[in-house]
């Protein structure tokens, strides 16, 4: 049957609407927000002053504000929609607002927080969750989730958010960018939605270090003056042995930064756990009524746990009765977390409280005036939306410990990107002594060209080394790690000595041949083997419990018992290492 041109113009037609249809439906997906703003307005700043004075220091910039403080004739909606229900317009801007408006900044919208401002992953069911622009299907990290995409997607120079327990250090870090928590207590919270009111600040968010540095003085109410440069950059190195990435992509990036500018006499090695559990005296008391003594837990998973504490405390004291009244509807994960803290005595809560007061000291005694404490911003890459890794005890242990640092002690810190890894960005951050965040944002604007050419560097480097001899070493160990897991030790060894032979740089070759070694009783030689890979990473946990496990069918107890120590030191919770070195304590003390 023939068709009817008519009908054909038709279906064509019909077509073509389809198409534009499914397109508008496709783009309003991918907004061209990014889902960052709740709502667009407008607060143009001031007319700019007659010479000879000088203009507004922040002169043609845009800002967004996340959706915890006031502007006056709208309501500000805390992440729920029965917040926003539930409350009437604000009466007033609050003043961080108007401090930088009228410093010459326009404000552009309210950006979207998580439920209640209360998470670090950046997700919201009743708004959406912003898309992170550099890794659409990772969360863009939060709780200030809106404000860090709004500038990693270039719609505002700089951002506003709240930093309790890592509101703005972690999206900058899972976003790319460069995120401000200053010290406690240094700028204004009038106008600003409470969270946890001891650990609550007002942070900020840009991708030029010169304009982090302008806000910043805005905000601080600091003139600009001679830039002060550190005496002292201490690596925590116990946080970077939490990192989930090549240690060395993060830490060597700022060992030679650091170099460069300041030269090596500046750096210093820190086990951050020894430090705290010297400097900090109720830790001791908070580990025996959480563990009953059973348990070593590092001092820096104990400080998350002391953090998430006071966070729901305050939380549910400043929130209660709403929460109680409205009974809205919230995830299941933060309502279970609101009941543990019906159970929490007056003495649990005041234990909490010394120790944030012992941190702060043990922190600036440890950075004086001059120095610099450089820490992993997350030990994770962005989680992937929906997944359940954000749910996971070490995911949440993990991240909180590093937050930790700085939110109980009140010291400003600075997560700074340094490139990508996998296509996820990483960062790091730099922690200054409570007072110091002028002397922090100098050393950021100092610093940050020179961190992002290191981290440009060591991909390049790693990438070249790859395509040499390197490669061969590798494909060498993994035909080993097939023979260990075959349990041919022979054979296996064989194929680490070749690794060897190609590269002798690798501490991971020298001890996986320790491991065959100990299998074939051969314990001379695993020790020698141990040691020199020591001797190449300070810091190979393997190394030590498998030359600790050597010397001691050698005999050489007191040695093998101080290899299990130090391997405790790096990993405090590392089980082998903690039920050998008490084994070998009590076969010492019986005069073996």
């Amino acid at each position: 049957m023939a068709s009817n041109p008519s009908n054909l113009w038709v279906l064509l037609g019909l077509g073509l609407a389809g198409i534009f249809l499914f397109t508008k439906k496709f783009k309003k997906v991918l907004r061209e927000d990014f889902g960052a703003f709740i709502l667009k307005l407008q607060l143009l700043p001031p007319p700019q002053p007659a010479p000879p004075k000088a203009p507004h220091p922040l002169t043609g910039l845009t800002f967004a504000v996340s959706d915890l403080f006031a502007i006056e004739g709208y309501v500000t909606g805390f992440g729920h929609p029965d917040w926003a229900k539930t409350h009437e317009a604000a009466s007033q801007t609050s003043a961080v607002v108007s401090t930088l408006v009228e410093g010459g900044a326009t404000c552009v919208g309210k950006t979207v927080v998580d439920e209640l401002a209360y998470s670090i992953t950046g997700e919201n069911k009743h708004y959406g969750t912003p898309t992170n622009p550099v890794e659409p299907a990772r969360v863009p990290g939060g709780s200030s989730s809106g404000a860090a995409v709004a500038v990693a997607a270039n719609l505002v120079d700089f951002s506003l958010g709240v930093d309790t327990v890592g509101g703005v250090r972690v999206p900058a870090g899972f976003c790319g960018i460069i995120g401000f928590r200053p010290s406690y207590g240094a700028i204004s919270k009038i106008g600003v939605l409470p969270v946890s009111a001891s650990l609550d600040t007002v942070g900020w968010f840009a991708k030029d270090p010169n304009i982090l540095r302008r806000v910043g003085h805005v905000l601080l109410q600091s003139a600009f003056g001679g830039q002060r440069s550190p005496r002292q950059i201490i690596m925590a190195d116990d946080c970077f042995q939490s990192l989930k990435i090549p240690v060395d992509r993060v830490s060597q990036v700022v060992v030679k930064s650091t170099e460069k500018h300041f030269g090596r006499q500046l750096l210093k090695h820190e086990i951050l756990d020894v430090y705290l559990n010297s400097k900090v005296p109720s830790l001791k008391e908070f580990r025996n009524k959480q563990t009953n003594g059973e348990v070593k837990t590092s001092s820096i998973r104990l400080l998350a746990n002391v953090m998430q504490l006071l966070h729901r405390y305050e939380f549910r004291s400043n929130h209660e009765e709403w929460i109680n009244t409205v009974k809205p509807i919230l995830e299941p994960n933060f309502s279970a977390q609101m009941n543990e803290i019906v159970d929490l005595s007056d003495a649990e809560i005041e234990l909490c409280k010394s120790i944030r007061e012992e941190m702060g000291s043990a922190i600036n005694s440890l950075l004086k005036d001059d120095g610099i404490l450089v820490v992993p911003t997350t030990a994770y890459l962005p989680p992937k939306i929906g997944g359940k890794e954000i749910l996971s005890e070490e995911f949440q242990s993990s991240s909180f410990g590093l937050m930790s640092i700085a939110s109980l002690s009140g010291c400003c810190q600075v997560t700074v990107p340094l490139g990508y890894y996998n296509k996820c960005p990483i960062s790091v951050s730099l922690i200054a002594r409570h007072g110091s965040d002028r002397f922090l944002l100098d050393t950021v604007q100092t610093m940050f060209k020179t961190l992002q050419e290191q981290a440009e560097t060591y991909v390049n480097s790693t990438l070249s080394n790859t395509d040499s001899g390197e490669n061969s070493a590798e494909m060498a160990k993994e035909k080993g790690n097939q023979a260990f897991k075959e349990q041919k030790w022979q054979k296996a060894i064989s194929y680490y000595n070749e690794a060897i032979k190609l590269n002798d740089k690798n501490a991971t070759y020298f001890s996986n041949r320790a491991a065959a070694y100990l299998e074939l009783g051969s314990f001379q030689q695993a020790e020698a083997d141990c040691s020199n890979a020591i001797n190449l990473d300070k810091k190979n946990v393997k190394a030590y419990l498998r030359r600790g496990t050597a010397r001691e069918m050698l005999g050489y107890y007191k040695d093998a018992i101080e290899d299990f120590k130090y391997a405790l030191v790096l990993e405090p919770t590392n089980k082998r290492a903690s039920v050998s070195a008490e084994r070998l304590r009590k076969v010492f003390s019986a005069g073996y």
